[in-house]
C-alpha cells in the first residue's frame, strides 16, 4: 500500500500541538532519558516504540477506566488507547527531530457489531514512511519496530468491512480527537469510538 502525505511539507510532522506536545517538560525529559542510550535515530526510533508499547498499558487490556489523549498525558498517567499511545509516541519522536504521522485502520469490532477505527503511526526513514503500532502487545498480538517489513498488531481482512487507510496525517483526525475529549471513562469512549475517516 502506498502511504500519502496529507501535507507535503515535511515539517508538518515534526510540529507540536495541543495534542502532540512535545515541548512539554515530561515529553522532553522522557526523550532526553530514551536519547542517552541511542547512538543513532534509528535507535532512539525504535528505543522510543519499544517504550511506548511496552510501559504504558493499553487502558483495556489493563481495564483501566482514564481516558488520555494529550502526549504529555499519557506519559505522565502512564494508560492510553491505540490514539493516546500513538499521539505520545509521536511527540517522542517528532522531539527529536523524526518525522511522525498519525495513521488509521478500520477493523471489526470484538463484539461482532459493527467497525472501529484503530491508530497507529508512521515514521520518516530511509526516504519513506513506515508504518508503526505502539498498542502494546498481548497474547496475540506481536508488533515490532520494523522498516524492513511491516510488523504491525494487526492485519485488515478486505472481506470483513475492514480497512488500511493510505492517508498520513499531521494531528489527530477530528473525530478520534472530539471521542477522546468527550469521554469521561473509557467505557463511554468505547461506545463513541469513529468507525470511519
Amino acid at each position: 500500500m502506498e502511504l500519502i502525505q496529507e501535507n507535503p511539507d515535511l515539517s508538518a510532522y515534526l510540529a507540536a500541538d495541543e495534542v502532540i506536545d512535545h515541548g512539554h517538560p515530561v515529553v522532553r525529559a522522557t526523550a532526553e532519558r530514551l536519547a542517552r542510550d541511542a547512538e543513532d535515530s534509528y535507535v532512539y526510533a525504535r528505543l522510543a516504540f519499544e517504550f511506548v508499547r511496552d510501559a504504558i498499558p493499553h487502558s483495556q487490556d489493563a481495564g483501566d477506566p482514564r481516558v488520555t489523549w494529550r502526549a504529555s498525558d499519557v506519559l505522565e498517567r502512564r494508560t492510553g488507547i491505540c490514539y493516546a499511545k500513538a499521539h505520545a509516541l509521536a511527540a517522542l519522536l517528532r522531539a527529536e527531530d523524526i518525522p511522525t504521522a498519525l495513521c488509521y485502520q478500520r477493523f471489526a469490532r470484538d463484539e461482532g457489531d459493527g467497525h472501529v477505527l484503530h491508530g497507529l503511526v508512521a515514521v520518516r526513514f530511509r526516504g519513506a514512511w513506515h508504518r508503526q503500532d505502539p498498542r502494546g502487545n498481548k497474547p496475540g498480538v506481536d508488533a515490532r519496530f520494523s522498516l524492513d517489513g511491516e510488523r504491525l498488531a494487526f492485519r485488515t481482512d478486505a472481506g470483513a468491512g475492514e480497512a488500511d487507510y493510505p492517508g498520513l496525517y499531521a494531528a489527530p483526525h477530528p473525530g478520534v480527537l472530539e471521542a477522546l475529549r468527550t469521554a469521561a471513562d473509557r467505557p463511554q469512549l468505547w461506545k463513541n469510538l469513529p468507525t470511519a475517516l
